[in-house]
């Protein structure tokens, strides 16, 4: 079975409506770590030790990680295989069809637009507590917070949206250049963090290791696994890479396992620097450093937070641009949405976008939709493992450059893990995503169905 032609047609070298291969290897596992690791690692840690697992966090790290490298693994097949605009939406249209790959486009567009708006919330607080921290200014609430929190308008918020999206409008090589550089800032403090926690280092409070015992581990992987989500945005620059075949698996792999190593430094480092109860607060790293004599670290770890989440932002726009683009180029959204300026870049999806991300995010207050996010993932990583096994059965002859290792195996445990994942939330997180589910299904049945592109040639007319 060979790739549909409206995917084939994506990475013609004549089809209209591509992107320009400019990434390379580096460059992918930059935006990879950029995608994962943000503020939520001077947080997270911290927390899941004290209220989940103890200072066996370290290997509730270690198993989120490798949950989630079976799902990359399952990812770097596809993407060698299929080296498209799109990610599990376009793996999913090249395995299982249409009417499925619209919904797992459709929840991944609600992963990457609900989770932008709630990240320029939260950089917009990180930023006014920074200018206050460091500078003594302090900003009206009137333009730091929406009419729902007692202000008029979060400028900041808005503010950092409309920078990134004029980041994003150059070339997609300029964007990897902000990103390498934000990750390499990120990383450095994350180094500092590690360097001056380890020499104050006291075995003694890894002790009792386990204090929540497996089910705490297997409680703190649950948390730990949604600080690795957002490595699947490194597949979406498939069709930006020079060569996506050899360097796809590399950066998404790659990402995983360096956010791996350093969530798990960074745990050991806490839980043994000062004992697990105390991490239970909003800043468990400069809590327990500053027990060690190193208060001003607070301050630096309060600017490389809002680093990491411009960073962070940065990518899930990146993220959610070329997810439109493959869907609305393949007619499951609308034509106009594709279209790409003369250096191959989609600058009317990301002013659309942008825009619809500045108003939410400036206007209304985000609660918790983290449960929401995160289980519409947790359905198109299951999506995507199941795609490996469908497609080595209805095409073991297609060419794979990458191939998941240990077949079947791998993919079951891919799915296992994540269906094991989504038994954690409640009732209502379900609910949500079914109430979310059937509006994706509501708008393919009227719209993406009659205006599909699918099944037909579509090189010269995209």
């Amino acid at each position: 079975m060979a790739a549909p032609p409206h995917i084939d047609a994506a990475f013609s070298a004549n089809a209209t409506g591509t992107l320009a291969r400019s990434l390379g290897r580096v460059d992918l596992i930059a935006m990879g770590v950029g995608a994962i690791v943000g503020a939520g690692i001077f947080v997270t840690t911290g927390v899941a030790a004290a209220t989940k697992a103890g200072p066996a966090i370290m290997l509730s790290f270690l198993l989120a990680g490798a949950i989630c490298v079976l799902v990359a693994l399952c990812y770097s097949e596809l993407a060698s295989m299929t080296p498209a605009s799109g990610s599990a939406y376009t793996y999913t249209s090249a395995t299982m069809g249409e009417a499925p790959a619209f919904l797992v486009g459709w929840n991944l567009l609600l992963e990457y637009a609900v989770a932008a708006a709630a990240v320029a919330i939260g950089w917009s607080g990180l930023f006014t507590a920074a200018l206050q921290s460091l500078f003594g200014v302090e900003l009206p609430q009137a333009i730091t917070a929406g009419p729902g929190n007692g202000g008029v308008v979060n400028l900041p918020a808005v503010l950092i949206v409309g920078a990134l999206v004029a980041v994003l409008v150059f070339e997609v090589k300029v964007a990897a250049a902000v990103v390498k550089t934000l990750v390499a800032l990120t990383i450095a403090v994350l180094i500092l963090v590690i360097a001056v926690g380890a020499p104050h280092l006291d075995t003694g409070n890894w002790t009792p290791f386990m204090p929540f015992g497996v089910n705490g581990i297997a409680a703190g992987a649950a948390l730990a696994f949604f600080a690795y989500l957002g490595f699947d945005i490194v597949a979406t620059s498939a069709e930006e890479t020079r060569n996506p075949r050899r360097d796809l698996p590399w950066g998404i792999i790659g990402s995983v396992v360096v956010a791996t190593v350093l969530y798990v430094a960074v745990s050991a480092v806490l839980t043994g620097v000062a004992p697990y109860p105390a991490l239970d607060n909003a800043a468990p790293v400069a809590t327990a450093l500053g027990a060690v004599g190193a208060g001003w670290i607070g301050k630096v770890i309060l600017v490389a937070s809002v680093v990491a989440l411009t960073k962070g932002l940065l990518m899930l726009f990146y993220g959610q641009t070329r997810l439109v683009f493959a869907m609305s180029r393949d007619g499951l959204m609308p034509k106009a949405l594709c279209h790409t300026s003369s250096r191959n870049v989609p600058v009317r999806l990301s002013l659309v976008l942008g825009t619809v991300v500045a108003v939410v995010a400036g206007l209304l207050s985000i609660g918790t939709v983290a449960e929401l996010v995160n289980i519409g993932v947790l359905f198109a990583f299951v999506v995507v493992a199941l795609g490996v096994i469908l497609l080595r059965r209805t095409d073991p002859d297609r060419p794979r450059p990458f191939r998941v290792p240990l077949m079947p195996l791998v993919p079951l445990a891919a799915i296992a893990g994540c269906v094991w994942l989504a038994t954690t939330f409640e009732a209502l997180t379900w609910l949500r995503f079914l109430i979310w589910t059937a509006a994706g299904v509501t708008l393919y049945l009227t719209y993406g169905r009659s205006h599909s592109l699918a099944g037909r040639d579509i090189g010269g007319t995209a």
